[in-house]
Parts: C-alpha cells; sequence; structure tokens
C-alpha cells in the first residue's frame, strides 16, 4: 500500500534521498534472499487433520517446539522495534530480522492460543496457520531484500491505523505504514512488516508481510 501527498514544506534529513522510481529486481536477487523462520517456506505442513481437536493439535505442535514462556529478542517499546527493523534493513542484516519476528515457539506457547484465526468461526490449525505466517513472511523478506535492503531508507516515521487490538495477553498493532522521503516535498507511506505483538513489555514482529 502507498499514500502520497505534496508536503507544503522541505522536510531535512541527514541520509541521502531514496530514488522516487525502481526497477523490478533481477529473479536471481530474489531468490538470494534468507528464511526468517527454522521452516522453509515452500515446506507445508506435513499433517493438517481437521477432525483433530484444537486443544489436541496445539498439544503436538507445541511438542514439536521449544517451549517459552515469554517474547524474547525483540525490542521493549513499539518505536525500538521499528528503528531496529530499519537499521537492519538498511544493513542487511537479516539475523537482526530473525530476532525481530516471532519464534515457532512463541507463535505455538504465546500467539496461537488466543489468536483469534486460530477460534470459530476461522478455526485454523496451528499447523496450517504457521505455515501460512512462514510463507508470507519469506515471501516479504525476499521482497525487503531485493527493493529496499542495503542502502538509506530516509525515513521520517510510521503510523500504525487504527486501534491496538487484545487477544488475551497480547496486545496487536497493524497495520502500520513508514514513511519515506522520495524526493524534497514528496513522501510516500509504505507497509514495509506485518503486525506488531506486545506481550509482557516485549515487542516483536507477528511477520514481514509487506505491501512491496
Amino acid at each position: 500500500m502507498i499514500l502520497r501527498w505534496r508536503l507544503s514544506w522541505v522536510l531535512a534529513v541527514g541520509v541521502p534521498v531514496a530514488a522516487c522510481g525502481r526497477e523490478p529486481p533481477a529473479p536471481a536477487e530474489r531468490a538470494a534472499a534468507p528464511s526468517v523462520s527454522a521452516r522453509p517456506a515452500s515446506m507445508p505442513p506435513s499433517r493438517v487433520d481437521s477432525a483433530v481437536p484444537r486443544d489436541v493439535a496445539l498439544r503436538r505442535f507445541q511438542l514439536a517446539s521449544n517451549p517459552v514462556t515469554r517474547l524474547s529478542g525483540g525490542a521493549s517499546s513499539r518505536d525500538d522495534l521499528v528503528r531496529r527493523f530499519l537499521r537492519a534493513l538498511e544493513t542487511r542484516d537479516t539475523a537482526g530480522l530473525r530476532r525481530l519476528v516471532l519464534s515457532r515457539g512463541e507463535f505455538g506457547y504465546l500467539y496461537y492460543p488466543a489468536s483469534a484465526q486460530g477460534l470459530p468461526p476461522y478455526d485454523l490449525s496451528p499447523d496450517l496457520m504457521w505455515f501460512m505466517l512462514v510463507e508470507r513472511s519469506n515471501r516479504g523478506v525476499t521482497a525487503l531484500m531485493a527493493e529496499r535492503a542495503g542502502r538509506p531508507l530516509a525515513t521520517a516515521g510510521y503510523r500504525c491505523l487504527g486501534e491496538s487490538t487484545v487477544e488475551d495477553g497480547n496486545r496487536l498493532w497493524g497495520p502500520c505504514l513508514v514513511r519515506r522521503i522520495q524526493a524534497p516535498g514528496d513522501t510516500v507511506e509504505e507497509r514495509l512488516f506485518g503486525p506488531i505483538i506486545e506481550r509482557d513489555g516485549r515487542y516483536k514482529f507477528v511477520s514481514y508481510s509487506n505491501r512491496l
């Protein structure tokens, strides 16, 4: 999603202004982007049985994950999380990006149990929901690495649309838009990452799904 408007004044920034246009990334560039999860996006769930009760499916998923009781990594504030994301993107720090997004254990023990998508009327199984999340996240990272990484982004803030939502102990924001300076007096807003989750004072990205 890109929203564009003209500023009535020139915003000075301390980084080079990004080019207005861009060429489509070469296929080889897209293929080189690393996965942000232990499960490749091309690998479907080994078994998704709709007849298995939700609590049984969740327990199986949790047993195959590292048990967790809190979010690790990430950041101590939403603003700092976004700053770390932008810094990792500008420096092509894929390990840094990986530390900012939910792990399989965090998904299984902290996020999925209260997620609306795992409850009626959606009833997505944890395996299927995790697979979809990883696939979209890895596709998003591929686009980020090809089209935005490795150069100054000339950012001028961000905003999250609407109110936050609460699911048990999780607070969620999104969609969120990053504002970038394209040229003096010309800015764009881009959706560069997926929802943000906060739990017990720690903030992480649910995924890197984006609109590039």
